[in-house]
């Protein structure tokens, strides 16, 4: 069974036009699946919906109409209980590094905060273990162990958010991510807002971490070579509609629609080296 399942979702708002209401839909009948461990691309121009329906699969957006499951639950009708437990298996990773992290709280603040939400047990596979209670040192022991497979040292943990660069902080945000080791990360623009050799070093370290925690990603941009590179499949979004679904290396040697090429063709290479 796929870990994600979109059957026929579409989502609009309404908005005035002079002096009626009328709806605005900005996703429309998308229907899409994510298996386990894989990666799949939601790739599109800005305002193709990529975002709306993202935040619907973290239940933080109800659909109009259509069905979301997430790990075999209904996102849509889950109770406070389910979506509790839902949220500790799915996380996002935002696009600007620098307004996603609090400048009022340290690194260590921020990478244990979803144990102190959820429980200090939660998906504590390969990290050091706490016990009942939130003890300081435990704490810090697994937040050093976070950070360290995010590439970055202790000496991080008692600085504050304004003293790293992007690329740095898009690491903490990676790192309280995974805190709750979820099965599904939601990777909205993480390496937009980055310079472009930054951001190849992210995408090689989201590989790195697929690769050694059996993570799922649903990552979403707007270029396509990005996307050819780190996913698995692809979808392509255009105007709420998804017009184009198939195996990444294949969809881009080979694309159906013409908005399918003219994506390829407007943004460049990316300059990451397969590790």
């Amino acid at each position: 069974m796929a870990l994600v399942e979109v059957e026929a979702v579409s989502k609009s708002y309404p908005r005035r036009v002079g002096l009626r209401t009328e709806e605005k839909t900005v996703v429309e009948n998308v229907s899409l699946s994510i298996e386990s461990g894989e990666t799949l691309g939601l790739v599109g121009e800005s305002g193709s919906g990529k975002t709306t329906l993202a935040r619907m699969i973290l239940g933080l957006v109800q659909p109009t109409s259509g069905v979301v499951r997430v790990d075999g639950t209904d996102v849509t009708r889950a109770s406070s209980a389910e979506m509790h437990r839902l949220r500790r298996q799915m996380q996002p990773v935002f696009q600007d590094p620098y307004a996603a992290l609090n400048p009022r709280m340290k690194v260590l603040q921020i990478v244990t905060e979803p144990w102190a939400i959820h429980g200090s047990t939660c998906g504590a596979a390969n990290l050091p273990e706490i016990g009942d209670e939130l003890k300081p040192t435990s704490l810090r022991a697994r937040a050093v162990s976070l950070l360290q497979e995010v590439g970055l040292d202790e000496s991080a943990l008692n600085r504050f958010p304004h003293e790293f660069s992007g690329g740095q902080r898009q690491r903490i945000n990676i790192a309280r991510a995974l805190a709750l080791r979820p099965k599904l990360l939601i990777l909205d623009e993480p390496v937009s807002a980055l310079d472009v050799s930054v951001g190849a070093q992210i995408i090689n370290l989201l590989r790195r971490l697929q690769r050694d925690l059996g993570l799922t990603y649903l990552f979403i941009s707007h270029s396509m070579p990005l996307v050819r590179y780190l996913s698995t499949r692809i979808a392509v979004m255009e105007h709420g509609r998804l017009v184009e679904t198939g195996e990444a290396v294949a969809l881009c040697a080979s694309p159906q629609q013409e908005y399918t090429r003219q994506l390829l063709a407007a943004t460049p290479e990316l300059p990451v080296a397969i590790p």
